[in-house]
Order: C-alpha cells, then sequence, then structure tokens
C-alpha cells in the first residue's frame, strides 16, 4: 500500500490483466461497490456521489450497493436530491447504510434512507437531526427575502414528514424535535426509528453480506473434526457430548505421565 499525502493508493489488477496497477483505495472500494462520503455535502460532492450510485446501478441493477457516512453536514438542495436518489433505487436493489462517526443533518436522513434491515451504525457514532436555514446571505427587495424564508421553511416542513414517514414517529413528535439540535446516540436511533441496528463486536461476528466470517465455521452435510470437536450441519458439538472440561480418569496403576518418554523411577 502507497501512503501518499492525499489519497492511499493500493494495488488493482483488472479483469484479464496479468498487470496490477495502483489506484485510489476509495476507486478500489467503488469497485467493490463500497461508497465512503465523509465531506460535507454540497453541489460537487452530490454530484460525485450521485454519478457514482448511478453508474454502479448501471453495470448491475440488482447488485447491493453500501454506503459508509461520516457526514459533518449538508446542503438542503443537494442533501434531498441524494436522498431522493437512494429512495429511488432501493426499490430494485438492497442499500446498506453505516454510520462510522457522525450524521449530521441532512446526513442523518441519508443514513436511514437505506433498505429496512440494512440501516446500521456503529456503538460511538451519533445522529444529529436539525432543521436545514438558508445556504448563503441573501439580499433583495423585502418581498423577495420574504419568499425565499417561505421556501425555506417549506422544505424544512418536507424534512419534518420525510422523516415521520421514515421512523414512524407522529409528524408532531418530529417537529418537535427539530425545533433545535436534536442528537442521538447509536442505541437511541435505534429506538427512534431512524436506524435498525447498532453493529456489536462478536467472537463470530458476521460480515455485512450475511456470511460467517469465522473461519473455524465449517458448513456441510458430511462429519468434520477439528480439535477435538466435531460438526454436523455447521454446529460444533465436542467429542464427550459437551464435557470438554471433564478430565480423564487416571490410569490403571496412578501413573498418569503426559510425556511419551521412558519412565523415571521416583525415590
Amino acid at each position: 500500500i502507497m501512503m501518499p499525502t492525499q489519497t492511499p493508493m493500493v494495488p488493482y489488477r483488472p479483469p484479464g490483466s496479468d498487470y496490477a496497477q495502483f489506484v485510489g483505495i476509495f476507486d478500489r472500494m467503488v469497485r467493490d461497490r463500497i461508497l465512503f462520503v465523509g465531506n460535507f455535502i454540497d453541489e460537487e460532492q452530490a454530484n460525485s456521489i450521485i454519478s457514482s450510485i448511478l453508474y454502479l446501478r448501471k453495470e448491475d441493477s440488482t447488485g447491493p450497493i453500501t454506503l459508509y457516512l461520516n457526514v459533518p453536514g449538508a446542503l438542503l438542495r443537494p442533501g434531498l436530491a441524494v436522498y431522493d436518489l437512494l429512495n429511488q433505487i432501493r426499490q430494485d436493489c438492497e442499500i446498506t447504510t453505516v454510520n462510522l462517526g457522525l450524521c449530521t443533518g441532512m446526513g442523518a436522513l441519508i443514513a436511514g434512507a437505506g433498505t429496512k434491515g440494512r440501516r446500521c451504525a456503529l456503538p460511538n457514532s451519533r445522529f444529529l437531526l436539525q432543521r436545514v436555514g438558508m445556504e448563503s446571505p441573501f439580499q433583495g427587495q423585502a418581498t423577495d427575502i420574504g419568499l425565499e424564508v417561505k421556501n425555506v421553511k417549506a422544505m424544512n416542513d418536507r424534512l419534518d414528514a420525510e422523516l415521520s414517514k421514515m421512523t414512524g414517529q407522529a409528524a408532531a413528535k418530529c417537529k418537535q424535535d427539530m425545533t433545535r439540535d436534536f442528537y442521538l446516540s447509536a442505541d437511541e436511533a435505534v429506538r427512534y426509528g431512524l436506524i435498525d441496528k447498532v453493529l456489536q463486536p462478536a467472537p463470530r461476528k458476521r460480515a455485512t453480506q450475511g456470511q460467517d466470517t469465522d473461519l473455524g465455521a465449517f458448513e456441510g452435510e458430511e462429519e468434520q473434526k477439528y480439535q477435538g470437536q466435531s460438526t454436523k450441519g455447521g454446529k460444533w458439538e465436542s467429542r464427550n457430548n459437551g464435557q470438554a472440561g471433564r478430565q480423564r480418569p487416571p490410569q490403571q496403576g496412578g501413573n498418569n505421565d503426559d510425556d511419551d518418554g521412558p519412565k523415571i523411577a521416583k525415590g
């Protein structure tokens, strides 16, 4: 792995090629249908996300897409464009969203726009639900300023309605919660209905695609043996019916030497 001052570079060998080439690590992950969103979502960032998702959808319209999010915030209109796209394509393909650290504003709404059952967060991640103000200082006649303020208020009311539909909370509660900055931990976001589960470490942790990543988990109908245990159908059982901790009875004559060397006379 090459670690330059900017984006890390990793080797990648295109299909059918005998030679590998160094590509950006984020470009390499996109080839595996994985997107990292870690910047403020403005027009340029939204165009990059949308174009990447549309390209992946063109390559495989039903293949799963994973979004890893650590979004410090987003502009209202670009964020809604990404949100609407996710709502459209999740009807055909599975969208997995994972909050890595903090999803603020529209970033929190995008984290909840994944496929039901595939919206996740790390244990120490947080969500910040908040209303969106004007994107830039607005100048003009009083009538024009009033129209802009009315438009922003209407868009925030629409955000409240989308949050209510996503979480199942009452519209009045969502509007009250969004009056001020509303922080949620990962567990609170699950109870609120914004996401579905918190990813916890486990000895036999399962990957995001549902496959068991533990190398000691074997599957198949044929009985297999490994380190004093046997398995049938993927479930390990000890040879002595779960009593692996029971010590062996001493051999006849009281000799319980563990080594296979010559006997040592004890005086």
